[in-house]
């Protein structure tokens, strides 16, 4: 396939607000990152240093803004303030750290989100969060809380920053519904989410699905998709496991088939997403968001073959 890839996006385009971000005659490209774990801060500057040698491989893709991950419990808060903070000043591009309900007060969100703003960051992404490590069920925080449109909520009232928020075209796995699921993103829309950015998914029909009953309750915002090319075997049976995401049946195939192989398990994956992404570029898609895994090349293999086109 040809690379076809021209949406360039210059200095003052990357401080803009999520908003802004979307209102653009082009799909938009972002990526998501995780803070490195380690023993030692000896140990995590260099992962962070591996890290960013990463992005600079995706930096020459333009992408509108890098997503950055917010540990189980706010575990890696000042890791994620300082990543994002790294990415603003070095690289040129617009950071979105993630923040969760888990274990903060409204006076340590608050605190939080202050920082945030001091550091020049223009959008967050707020997400209810997972329960803590061995636990089963989230538990609200003492003057916190519970749900993530709570969250979105007090962003809006004290700050200035986009807002995104999470969809989950397969349901979340504590909803008992999908369109009970979209009722609930439509309340954090209501409540001031500017942009939605999905669980990833492989079959991209139930993507289609979730955006046909999410524009049937009102829902107009960008609700951009999310893809994880996948790389090895053992790391889709995990993320299956994890996320409940169904594979196509063909896909299931060739991977069962190969599981042994790495290269050919690589091949397979980066083969699909290509497809995928084609296939929701041509739909008309606001943009897709990327999960890399901290690695940049099948990331960067599946951009060189994307067919990205002005929007009509």
């Amino acid at each position: 396939m040809n690379f076809i890839y021209d949406v360039l996006i210059n200095t003052k385009e990357k401080k803009m607000k999520l908003k802004e971000i979307y209102n653009s005659n082009k799909p938009i490209i972002s990526f998501e990152i995780f803070p490195p774990k380690a023993q030692n801060t000896d140990e995590l500057n260099h992962k962070i240093n591996d890290l960013f040698e990463e992005l600079r491989i995706l930096s020459e893709f333009n992408p509108a803004f890098i997503s950055v991950t917010y540990g189980a419990g706010g575990s890696t808060r000042e890791t994620t303030l300082d990543i994002v903070t790294k990415i603003k000043n070095n690289m040129n591009i617009q950071p979105m750290p993630h923040f969760t309900c888990v274990g903060s007060s409204k006076d340590d969100i608050l605190e939080y989100l202050k920082k945030i703003e001091s550091a020049g960051i223009k959008n967050i992404l707020a997400l209810r969060g997972d329960p803590p490590k061995g636990e089963t069920k989230f538990v609200k925080p003492e003057d916190g809380f519970g749900y993530a449109n709570e969250l979105v909520e007090f962003i809006k009232s004290n700050t200035d920053l986009g807002i995104a928020v999470a969809a989950y075209p397969e349901c979340h796995p504590e909803c008992c519904s999908l369109d009970k699921d979209i009722e609930n993103l439509k309340r954090k829309i209501d409540y001031g989410a500017d942009v939605a950015i999905t669980q990833l998914f492989y079959d991209n029909s139930c993507y289609f699905e979730f955006i046909e009953k999410a524009q049937k309750q009102g829902i107009n915002i960008p609700i951009i998709p999310g893809i994880l090319p996948i790389t090895s075997y053992s790391q889709i049976e995990r993320i299956s496991t994890l996320s409940g995401c169904k594979l196509p049946a063909e896909l299931s195939r060739k991977l069962a088939e190969n599981k042994d192989d790495n290269e050919a398990i690589k091949q397979i994956g980066v083969e699909f997403a290509v497809k995928q992404a084609n296939e929701l570029l041509k739909s008309g898609v606001s943009g897709i968001h990327f999960y890399p895994l901290n690695k940049a090349f099948a990331v960067k293999t599946v951009l060189e073959n994307l067919k990205i086109q002005e929007k009509v």
